[in-house]
């Protein structure tokens, strides 16, 4: 059995609804796409335990490769979903091409690293990453990252998971990734939205620097634009009903626990130099005045107790967290809050206090995601967590690009909570939209990113979802 430990290993909005019409249109395009595969079927026979067995492994016509929903556990158009052209829906089926644009090639030349196609530091996430394990005939490098990225290698339960008696339990101890459960999803996501110690699954500064984007993440959010699925009855009888608010609370615990993971081993420095991936970038990027005009571009932030002029650590999660800890977790929230100040405190020390202190917090991030993973929400409490957001607390702490980003898309997976589970309709959620659609415009140009105008925009909207309590 598969037993998830801490030891394994933007900003896009999502519509509330997808009309029939759009649907049809994308499924349309897909066709071209999926033709190739044909009415190919799982060679399950000589699939080994663990190894990958490819994206065509899953393509055939009665398996996930219909180009119409038709099925009556699953609609087996997942393939073609997966494929959507030039929507966030199929952004993991183009990982592999970006590898070939202009942007990327630069980036593998100005770093030494050969094609950015063949390259090991871009492969671990623009591809499946199979690392050492055995490849299926059918495994391509050039499908991206396809069906076993995320849902695990499946020589060990491609054939039981469609066995007339399997059972989804009996496929997860057969290898099967339980991406239901949010620490599970959290785990497979964060290697490539966050970083692993895996090569190929780190953006370090000098990545950035030499052209590669930074990197943002929101489980639940994200998680909604890659849904290849519907949650219908069989599909809440097998595998239970997802909790947005939860998946979201989650999502924010284990990316801090993986940040401070990676912070504390070898990946927190480079060099000479602190790895400054995982510091907040505007502290030291941003325009600079010399003349008596300069623009002030820093404020302080009572969460973070380091002097001015040394860069902070990027807490967009930490921010998040203590939201959703203070609503869902109250007895853990003030420790927290108090381990979170004293690594920021930390850091204004050594190295080997920061480390330290990253190792006392990570716990507190670990035991956090293990109890919100417990925790049953709800549209009272999605409500109590936007007060939390909207608080002085919190929005003073709003100081920074990336926690406003994180800020901003947390408020857009409340919203679609709130919708979902009947609290807010769907009506009186496009009149909010305005305001969430302000919010994002005002962290759409990190360049032109004010602090104080964006906690203006957030508060509208908060404020505007408060009032239809």
């Amino acid at each position: 059995m598969m037993v998830w430990t801490t030891n394994n290993r933007v900003k896009k909005k999502t519509a509330i609804a997808v009309t029939i019409a759009t649907l049809a249109a994308i499924l349309l395009l897909g066709f071209a796409l999926l033709a190739p595969w044909g009415t190919s079927t799982a060679n399950s026979a000589t699939a080994a335990p663990g190894s990958f067995t490819g994206v065509a492994s899953c393509a055939g016509s009665t398996c996930h490769g219909r180009m119409v929903p038709d099925g009556k556990v699953v609609r087996q158009d997942e393939l073609a979903r997966w494929q959507e052209p030039s929507t966030p829906g199929g952004a993991h089926s183009r990982a592999f091409n970006v590898l070939s644009n202009q942007r990327s090639q630069q980036i593998a030349a100005t770093l030494g690293l050969g094609a950015a196609t063949s390259a090991k530091e871009c492969l671990g996430c623009h591809a499946t990453p199979a690392g050492g394990n055995a490849r299926g005939a059918r495994f391509l490098t050039n499908d991206g990252v396809g069906c076993e990225a995320c849902h695990g290698a499946a020589g060990g339960w491609i054939a039981s998971h469609y066995a007339v008696d399997a059972s989804h339990a009996d496929n997860v101890a057969n290898g099967l990734i339980p991406l239901e459960k949010p620490v599970a999803r959290a785990f497979a996501c964060l290697d490539c939205h966050f970083g692993s110690a895996d090569q190929g699954q780190f953006v370090t500064h000098r990545l950035m620097a030499a052209g590669h984007p930074r990197i943002s993440f929101e489980l639940d959010l994200f998680s909604a634009m890659q849904a290849h699925h519907d949650e219908d009855a069989d599909y809440i009888e097998r595998k239970g009903a997802t909790d947005s608010v939860r998946m979201w609370a989650v999502g924010q615990a284990m990316a801090l626990e993986r940040s401070l993971s990676l912070y504390a081993s070898n990946r927190g420095t480079e060099g000479a130099f602190p790895e400054f991936y995982f510091f907040d970038c505007h502290s030291c990027h941003r325009r600079i005045y010399d003349q008596d005009a300069r623009v002030k571009t820093w404020e302080a932030n009572p969460g973070r107790p380091i002097p001015a002029g040394m860069p902070p650590y990027n807490d967009e999660n930490m921010i998040m967290l203590i939201a959703a800890a203070k609503v869902a977790a109250p007895g853990m929230a003030s420790r927290l809050e108090a381990d979170s100040r004293a690594f920021h405190g930390a850091l204004a020390k050594d190295r080997s206090s920061a480390v330290a202190a990253a190792g006392k917090l990570r716990q507190t991030a670990a035991d956090l995601a293990a109890a919100l993973s417990n925790v049953r929400t709800s549209g009272t409490m999605a409500f109590a967590i936007i007060d939390q957001i909207e608080s002085k607390f919190v929005l003073a702490r709003l100081t920074d690009y990336e926690g406003s980003v994180q800020a901003v898309m947390a408020v857009d997976t409340l919203l679609n909570a709130l919708v979902k589970s009947g609290r807010i309709t769907v009506g009186a959620a496009a009149g909010i939209r305005a305001h969430v659609n302000r919010a994002y415009a005002a962290v759409n140009d990190p360049n032109n990113y004010k602090p104080a105008q964006f906690r203006v925009a957030l508060g509208h909207a908060t404020r505007s979802m408060g009032a239809l309590r």
